[in-house]
């Protein structure tokens, strides 16, 4: 085997993989389509481990997964199963649901509801010109009303959702399909590194994985239709608001007490409370943001698995800003997975983040 890159993340990949050992109530049901080999088959299966190690909600997560010739530049792609409720169902699920200290926070400071005030831009109806991308606050509507979640999400907060073959993507019905491209390679087994010409595929998948569980945003919705002076759409026709949205704010959104829901380049970050304590950072759109979709963390801050970017020969590993994450949309820590001792400390380790970036040179593409 060639020489590989290593890092001190192996000790963690490492310690998920014991995890995995244990009964865990996360469980996955993998169909894979004809072609895809039994080495990415096994490295597939041990990326679920990696999520079932972490989490203790009993439920199962259907997806159906293969391997495509994707876009120049795109090492793998996930489409997933969604389904609408309203925010103030949402709020009393995430209310019921709490079972960890960053929970609590979280379900203490939520908008009280049944409109989710919105800090939102570039919509026909936008008071400062139709299309503009200034923000303006949209307080009622059905796009404060109405939260598309995944499947896999929805389960996890205790909804029996309906689940769809996603236009025949899926092999049956299932929360979400996901795919490797054909076009890069692939080291299989992390466990001594990663090759240096070659992608973590386990590290992918879990990334991949990640996106089905629930880490997306409506905002690559606005970002995607948005014609910047001209709309053409109204703001009650982005009914796309997802959890990871209700925890989404920027320094404007939080003056007004409200989400942030815009496309553009300003500083967009996850907030347990209300926006008042900065969190790890999103990235904020394709076409008219920082160049990157907004299901991820911002780039080449080292914030987590869901960045959304890896090199070559980088190992990816499930890091404590993921595990907040998940754990505030409405995923059960297990209890073999420590919960960070206070919000305060995590939030005094992301100023250090900068210091262990690398420049990463292929992009990892979420298909929403």
């Amino acid at each position: 085997m060639a020489s590989k890159l290593t890092k001190a993340a192996g000790v963690a990949v490492a310690a998920l993989a014991a995890l995995s050992t244990q009964a865990n109530a996360l469980t996955f049901t993998y169909n894979f389509t004809p072609g895809t080999s039994t080495v990415a088959q096994n490295a597939f299966i041990a990326a679920g481990a990696r999520w079932s190690a972490l989490f203790a909600d009993n439920v199962n997560i259907i997806l159906t997964v293969g391997t495509a010739a994707l876009d120049p530049g795109v090492l793998a792609q996930a489409g997933s199963t969604r389904n609408i409720t309203s925010y103030a169902a949402l709020r009393g699920q995430l209310i019921a649901d709490a079972t960890s200290t960053t929970d609590g926070i979280a379900a203490a400071n939520l908008q009280a509801g049944p409109n989710l005030g919105l800090l939102i831009n570039g919509t026909v109806d936008n008071p400062n010109g139709a299309g503009s991308l200034t923000p303006y606050l949209d307080a009622t509507g059905a796009n404060n009303t109405t939260i598309r979640l995944t499947t896999a999400n929805a389960k996890a907060l205790g909804f029996t959702p309906t689940l769809g073959n996603l236009g025949g993507a899926c092999i049956g019905n299932c929360d979400a399909f996901i795919q490797f491209s054909t076009n890069f390679t692939f080291d299989f087994d992390p466990s001594d590194g990663i090759n240096a010409n070659d992608f973590d595929f386990e590290g992918i998948a879990a990334h991949e994985i990640g996106h089905a569980l629930g880490f997306v945003s409506g905002v690559d919705t606005l970002d995607g239709n948005v014609t910047p002076g001209v709309g053409p759409f109204a703001a009650d026709q982005f009914t796309f608001v997802s959890p990871l949205d209700v925890f989404r704010y920027s320094a404007a959104s939080t003056a007004l007490g409200v989400n942030d829901f815009t496309v553009g380049n300003a500083v967009k970050y996850f907030s347990l409370n209300r926006g008042v304590t900065a969190g790890p950072q999103f990235s904020t759109g394709r076409r008219l943001g920082d160049g990157r979709q907004a299901s991820h963390f911002k780039d080449n801050l080292g914030l987590g698995i869901l960045d959304p970017t890896a090199a070559r020969g980088e190992l990816l590993v499930i890091d404590e800003n993921d595990t907040l994450v998940f754990d505030t949309i409405g995923w059960d820590l297990a209890s073999a997975v420590p919960e960070p001792a206070s919000w305060a400390m995590m939030i005094a380790g992301f100023g250090l983040v900068g210091a262990a970036t690398r420049r990463r040179s292929v992009k990892v593409r979420f298909a929403a």
